[in-house]
């Protein structure tokens, strides 16, 4: 039984990066309180694959395989999903990548493709799809960051820095596409997702945070639920830390 604070019944999510990890978590969430769901990143198998669970828990669900660093791209993305559907009522921005290396080292063709991924492509699919629910019956974009954003990253510095901009983005668009749009972010510390196997045991283990451990996937949930749903219907502009906060 889902809970009625968190309804999601008829309403149909957008979720990059949907095919593991956090953004497949969100979406499996999404879909067990009522959301159809359109999963999009790179590898459309993988896309299929998650939405084949989806369409297991009685949902309808589209993948859609696209670079979400690239406009064109972006927009047929867009464009293929109204088309299935006809609305998009939430959005969640959560592709995103940063390899680890000295700043000194970064190219300019890596710095592109990070800013890109990061943030240009998020404010794209961000500020097209917030004007055609703007235009409808509104809806509800959650812009997934990171704690780097808010606390030193060396060596990701690219990444922290376009993440920091997703963070200015998201309160801008609150308030240039209120009040039918809520635009909210979330900042997630490190978690044990796909990417963590690559870890050192310790890293797995512990944190440098005040919970002194990484999150566990299902641990970013409930405030994906939360701002998503009509039970933060007051709720726009904010950043949502899920970090176990970091110093």
């Amino acid at each position: 039984m889902t809970s009625p604070y968190f309804d999601l019944t008829g309403k149909v999510a957008l979720v990059t990066g949907g095919s593991r990890g956090l953004g497949y978590q969100m979406a499996k969430a999404f879909a067990l309180h009522g959301a159809d769901i359109i999963v999009a990143s790179r590898k459309l198998d993988a896309c299929e694959a998650a939405a084949e669970d989806f369409r297991k828990m009685g949902r309808r669900a589209y993948a859609h395989a696209a670079h979400c660093g690239r406009w064109d791209d972006i927009d047929a993305l867009i464009e293929a999903s109204y088309a299935k559907f006809g609305r998009i009522d939430i959005l969640v921005n959560n592709a995103g990548s940063g390899p680890r290396m000295a700043s000194h080292e970064v190219t300019e063709s890596l710095f592109d493709s990070v800013l890109n991924l990061n943030f240009k492509g998020p404010f794209r699919l961000a500020s097209q799809v917030a004007k055609r629910m703007a235009d409808g019956d509104g809806g509800s974009i959650i812009n997934i960051s990171s704690s780097g954003s808010l606390v030193p990253l060396p060596h990701v510095v690219p990444y922290g820095s376009a993440k920091a901009a997703l963070n200015a983005m998201s309160l801008s668009l609150a308030h240039e596409y209120a009040p039918k749009v809520r635009v909210n972010t979330i900042c997630p510390g490190p978690f044990l997702t796909d990417i963590s196997k690559a870890w050192p045991e310790e890293m797995r283990q512990s944190a440098d945070n005040a919970m002194r451990r990484p999150g566990k996937p299902e641990e970013i949930i409930t405030a994906a639920l939360y701002l998503a749903s009509p039970s933060s219907s007051f709720t726009t502009g904010s950043l949502l830390r899920v970090d176990g906060s970091a110093a």
